[in-house]
């Protein structure tokens, strides 16, 4: 296994904060029943709980925990460069963030099994697991401020699979009654209930409604964005999709339609890629219109996401 200091995020379908990956398949590392918890392993669990060392053994338990937490697996080794700094800036983020994730540590020279259940060759490496499935991070040494972007994308994602417990002081789940949720405002209800028996179209009206009483309602227009791209995209053939983009690189209709798809399907980066590289290619109304639907898509994935934040430059670069 290498050591690198660099940076290098991700690639296309690993950034976090929107994707699941396959379950993790850790059948060999199976923790005997006689094992301590892991917040008991080696060095036990620093930063007030919310960061433990992990083992092949350990492993498993604190995988289950991914189900009331986001737990987010630092890979490293000794021999790494700058990799004390990262796991410096972990800890505090862990600490600083009060139990809503779980840092497990890992050192990948002595338990490689753990390296290779979620395919890692080159450490420093940050993964997380998300109701027991992996969610690619970053690898290599990145700033605090990048690094908080990362956590924050996973921690949105972990709310809409519904991971939104938080750690006790012992790493454990706390045991918190519920608060329970604020009512939606009147439209935005309307809206909930018009896709619950999926009447998109009420939806979307209802969400323009809102919009008009409040231009600044953020969630409505991320709603309306979500229900627009449902509206487009719920009834299209992805092949036939596909065959008519490659089959004409310069129908501007193809190309918007697999983008949808794309981001419906989890293929953010791919439906980024290919709206920027039409807007390159386009000009007028039809360019105006490219940029209009990938503004859109933005919405909908969440502007916080390093994806979005990716194409943004990507899009200004290839307008200007």
């Amino acid at each position: 296994m290498s050591q690198r200091s660099g940076q290098r995020p991700g690639g296309p379908g690993a950034s976090p904060g929107l994707n699941l990956r396959g379950a993790v398949d850790l059948s060999g590392l199976g923790r005997p029943q006689q094992q301590a918890a892991a917040g008991g392993a080696a060095g036990g669990p620093p930063a007030g709980g919310a960061v433990v060392t992990v083992t092949e053994e350990s492993f498993q338990q604190v995988v289950e925990q991914s189900t009331q937490v986001p737990v987010v697996i630092a890979l490293s080794s000794s021999r790494a460069q700058g990799a004390d700094d990262l796991a410096a800036v972990l800890r505090r983020l862990a600490a600083a963030d009060a139990g809503r994730w779980l840092l497990g540590e890992v050192d990948a020279d002595r338990h490689p099994r753990i390296a290779q259940a979620f395919q890692v060759e080159t450490v420093p490496a940050v993964l997380a697991v998300v109701a027991g499935q992996p969610v690619p991070l970053f690898q290599g040494v990145l700033p605090e401020d990048q690094v908080r972007q990362y956590l924050d994308a996973l921690l949105d994602l972990a709310a809409r699979q519904g991971v939104t417990g938080r750690l006790d002081v012992d790493g454990a789940p706390a045991e918190e009654e519920e608060a329970p949720e604020p009512p939606l405002p009147p439209l935005h209800q309307e809206a909930f209930d018009a896709i619950e028996r999926d009447d998109l179209d009420a939806a979307a009206d209802a969400y323009r409604r809102a919009l008009l009483e409040s231009p600044a309602d953020e969630d409505a227009r991320v709603g309306l964005a979500q229900v627009e791209l449902l509206r487009r995209a719920g009834r299209a053939d992805l092949q036939a999709a596909r065959d008519a983009a490659a089959a004409d690189p310069s129908d501007v209709d193809a190309a918007l339609l697999v983008a949808d798809l794309d981001v419906l399907g989890g293929h953010v980066e791919d439906a980024f890629a290919r709206l920027v590289q039409t807007v390159r290619t386009t000009s007028g109304d039809e360019r105006e219109r490219v940029r209009a639907r990938l503004v859109e898509l933005f919405e909908v994935v969440g502007a916080t996401d390093p994806r979005v934040m990716a194409a943004r430059r990507a899009l200004a670069s290839a307008l200007f």
